[in-house]
């Protein structure tokens, strides 16, 4: 069992840490937690994946500060080669074969002194470095495979299931927005339907994006255009769902003449490279980030609107967060599973999360419309934005996430 105050006393565990969750917020917290000392068992329902993954169009735009953490953690190395920096974003209001309008806001990197505010990261390059680096830590074990049935806590640890059982002093839920490890924790979450299913693709394109990446609003919502490695951009792309599920229907030639008018003709003609992706959109809070010997990272722990493109950054911040508050209990002989410890963690990240989800939330519902009046004042806002350098650099910050309490590793 545990004196007051957390300091642990109670026998051997199979690890410090079990994760589950093989994906990306998984392995990236095991990273972060084993350049704290802590070892870490991860376990993942689905089979580890093939290696040399044909292109299926996934990719993330991975800001300024989550960049911070993969080079802190030695893994921009092996990522840097196949990214595409993000020097520039413009936003403005559209419509379907309209372009965009006059008013619009422009962010350049340099304002801040930047050389970028974030890159693009593919998928397949990605998840094999976050793979191959747990796989070389000694203080990391990954099982593909392994689904878990039960957990449970008891005075000084938790048990696992999966197959066998495994104790440690903390469960962390890295498994996503439909999480096991928080339903099985009895954290409940609020859901907020949107009304709308994101278009995923990339295309193939005659001009040279130049690292600027384009937030097109238009009425059914937005269209993001991503820069990509050579002529290629992601593309995000929201509808309503039955108009969604018609598109997805579509051939390729059928698809490209409904994009094209709302993608423009400014980067050239398009074709599209690789696979399409429907995705219904919904904003999704846990009401808690912890219970008993339990923290949830990530998608487990919130998933919002793409509007904004920071859905992985807030993960990445999570993780780093996470690593801050483990790492120094860690030091000062404190149990890591204690509830005051991780107290800490959920107050440093719940605030935070929530306002980035509501404030995405508000955006698309002052964007996704195509009401006059509302047309002309985010116009002139936007365009009254453009013209104070102050709040413009400030907005860049916030894109480029080095705003608010930065965690160690993103600084």
């Amino acid at each position: 069992m545990d004196k007051p105050g957390g300091t642990i006393i109670s026998g051997p565990m199979d690890t410090d840490v079990i994760i589950v969750g093989g994906g990306l917020s998984g392995p990236l917290t095991a990273l972060a937690l084993a350049e704290s000392g802590l070892r870490s068992v991860v376990l993942d329902a689905a089979p580890e994946p093939e290696a040399g993954r044909d292109f299926d169009g996934r990719s993330y735009a991975v800001a300024l500060g989550s960049v911070h953490v993969l080079r802190a953690l030695g893994l921009w190395d092996a990522l840097e080669a196949e990214a595409q920096p993000i020097t520039g974003i413009r936003a403005s209001d559209g419509r379907a074969g309209e372009g965009a309008a006059p008013l619009h806001l422009a962010f350049e990197a340099a304002e801040i002194g930047a050389p970028f505010m974030g890159q693009m990261v593919e998928d397949r390059y990605l998840r094999p470095v976050l793979r191959d680096a747990c796989r070389a830590s000694d203080r990391i074990e990954m099982r593909f495979g392994t689904r878990v049935t039960a957990q449970e806590t008891a005075p000084g640890q938790v048990r696992v299931t999966a197959g066998d059982t495994l104790t440690a002093r903390l469960l962390l839920g890295c498994d996503g927005r439909g999480s096991g490890v928080a339903e099985r924790a009895g954290i409940r979450r609020m859901v907020k339907e949107y009304g709308q299913t994101s278009l995923v693709c990339v295309v193939a394109h005659e001009r040279p994006h130049d690292g600027v990446a384009h937030q097109f609003f238009m009425p059914p919502g937005p269209l993001a255009i991503l820069p990509l490695r050579g002529n290629r951009s992601s593309i995000v792309w929201t509808e309503a769902p039955d108009v969604a599920a018609g598109i997805m229907e579509m051939d390729e030639a059928n698809w490209l003449d409904v994009l094209r008018p709302r993608f423009g003709s400014f980067l050239g003609n398009i074709a599209l490279a690789g696979t399409r992706h429907a995705y219904p959109l919904d904003l999704r809070l846990a009401e808690r980030f912890v219970a008993d010997r339990v923290a949830l990272v990530g998608d487990a722990a919130h998933g919002i609107h793409p509007i904004a493109g920071q859905g992985l950054n807030l993960g990445i911040k999570d993780v780093a967060a996470l690593a801050d508050v483990l790492g120094g209990a860690r030091a000062r002989g404190e149990d890591i599973g204690a509830a005051d410890v991780l107290a800490r963690y959920e107050r440093w990240r719940r605030f935070d999360t929530a306002a980035m989800g509501f404030a995405t939330d508000a955006v698309n519902r002052l964007f996704s419309n195509d009401n006059p009046i509302l047309r002309l004042g985010r116009d002139l806002g936007m365009g009254a934005i453009s013209r104070m350098p102050a709040i413009r650099r400030r907005f860049i910050r916030e894109a480029a996430g080095l705003t608010g309490d930065l965690p160690r590793l993103m600084r």
